[in-house]
C-alpha cells in the first residue's frame, strides 16, 4: 500500500497547496476526500484526468470535498467522458446533501454521469477501489463527520479527517501502520471544539498504538516540534 498526499491545508490553503486529498494505491486508487486544488493535481501526476477507482468523503466542510464540483464537468463535457466513472461514496445523508449543493451550484444534472453514487451508513466496513474502508464517527463542531481506517489485509491506514479531541480517535487510529492526524491549531478553542492541537494529536497516537504519526491539516504559520512528522504536498509513504 503507498499513500500520496495530494493536498494537506486546513481550511485555508497553505501558499501554493491543495485541500485535503490522500491517494491509496494498491490493487485499486481510492481518493480520501477531495478538496480545492486536488483535481488539478491529480490531472498534472495522470496524464490528464485522474485514474481513481473512488473517492470516500469524511464531511461535507468545503476544503474537503469542493474539487467534486469541477470534477463533475470535467466528467460530463471534458476529458473525463472517456474513462469509467469512479465510486463516490459519502457520509451518510450524503446523497440529497450533494444533490441539493449541486441545484444551488448548477452541477445536480452533471453528477450521474460523473460518479457512481454510494452512501456509507458510518457503522459498517464497506469496500472502495479493493481496500476495506471502517468509518468512525468523530467530534467536529456540529458538522457529521468520520475518520477512516483503510486497510488491504496487510495494512493499515487511519486518517483523522477533522477531529477535536475524542476517545474515538484513538480507536480509529488503533494499532495502524500510519496515522494521518490533523493538527490546525495552535490552542484549543475556548469553545466549542473541531481541531486538535498537535500535543493532542500526538496524545491520541500515543493511546492508540499505531506505528507512524504524520502531521496534516496543519497551516505553515504554525511551527511544530521537530520530534513530529509533518505533511507536504507530494509526500509519499509506502506502508
Amino acid at each position: 500500500m503507498k499513500v500520496i498526499v495530494i493536498g494537506c491545508s486546513p481550511a485555508w490553503p497553505n501558499a501554493g497547496g491543495a485541500q485535503s486529498g490522500y491517494l491509496v494505491e494498491g490493487d485499486g486508487r481510492l481518493l480520501l476526500d477531495c478538496g480545492p486544488g486536488v483535481l488539478a493535481r491529480l490531472r498534472k501526476d495522470n496524464g490528464g484526468w485522474p485514474k481513481v477507482d473512488a473517492i470516500v468523503i469524511t464531511h461535507f466542510h468545503l476544503d474537503h470535498w469542493g474539487d467534486l464540483v469541477p470534477w463533475t464537468f470535467g466528467a460530463a463535457f471534458g476529458p473525463g467522458r472517456r474513462l469509467p466513472k469512479p465510486e463516490l461514496w459519502l457520509p451518510p445523508g450524503g446523497t440529497d446533501r450533494l444533490r441539493a449543493l449541486g441545484g444551488e451550484l448548477s452541477f445536480t444534472n452533471q453528477l450521474g454521469e460523473a460518479f457512481e453514487l454510494h452512501e456509507y451508513d458510518g457503522s459498517e466496513t464497506f469496500s472502495a477501489a479493493g481496500f476495506a474502508v471502517t468509518p468512525v464517527e468523530l467530534d467536529h463542531y456540529q458538522e457529521l463527520t468520520y475518520g477512516l481506517r483503510v486497510g488491504d489485509g496487510r495494512r493499515m491506514l487511519a486518517y483523522s479527517g477533522d477531529t477535536a479531541p475524542t476517545p474515538r480517535l484513538a480507536d480509529l487510529a488503533r494499532d495502524a501502520d500510519v496515522f494521518l492526524c490533523e493538527a490546525t491549531l495552535a490552542e484549543p478553542e475556548p469553545a466549542e471544539r473541531g481541531h486538535l492541537t498537535a500535543d493532542e494529536a500526538a496524545g491520541a497516537f500515543a493511546e492508540s498504538g499505531a506505528r507512524r504519526l504524520v502531521v496534516i491539516h496543519r497551516p505553515d504559520e504554525l511551527p511544530l516540534d521537530p520530534s513530529l512528522e509533518r505533511a507536504y504536498d507530494g509526500l509519499e509513504l509506502v506502508l
